[in-house]
């Protein structure tokens, strides 16, 4: 296996590709949901969606990173409990309500329009909150398709 064999075969290669390529449409898709938005200069639009789309994978290789340090490994996504699923996207999701109540609370960068359904207790606006379920489950599904199963595991199914 050659080294960049070695390296778009692991879990967090994939969860990064993956988890790029969903947040980004996702991004896109949500834009009415925030104010200006849609009457945004095109590429100032992408901007903000791909500076969104950077965080949501920093979130999601945290949410990894957490994860495994509790499972005590790596290779979680191929079997995961409920309890890792439920920590890794609980990690997410209160990345999201955090980051989002700091960007439309305090520093202001973004504001919800009247479009996105806030959630209690603290404003957060559905999408992100759907978008952190959705997306995250979605990208599991994938690198499981994508790597083959380490090698551990196989030995222990023959």
């Amino acid at each position: 296996m050659s080294a960049l064999d070695k390296v778009t075969n692991t879990v967090a290669f994939n969860l990064i590709i993956f988890s790029f390529l969903l947040h980004f449409v996702w991004e896109f898709v949500q834009a009415p949901t925030y104010a200006g938005m849609i009457e945004m200069n095109h590429w100032d639009g992408i901007k903000l969606c791909m500076s969104a789309t950077f965080g949501d994978v920093g979130f999601a290789l945290v949410a990894y990173f957490i994860t495994s340090l509790v499972a005590r490994s790596r290779d979680w996504v191929f079997a995961p409990s409920v309890g890792q699923l439920l920590l890794f996207l609980g990690v997410g999701i209160a990345l999201t309500v955090g980051f989002e109540y700091y960007y439309t609370n305090i520093s202001l960068r973004w504001t919800y329009s009247e479009l996105m359904p806030l959630v209690p207790p603290l404003g957060t606006g559905l999408s992100p909150l759907l978008q952190w379920i959705f997306i995250p489950l979605l990208v599991l599904w994938f690198i499981r398709r994508q790597i083959s199963q380490p090698e551990k595991e196989l030995q222990n199914d023959g």
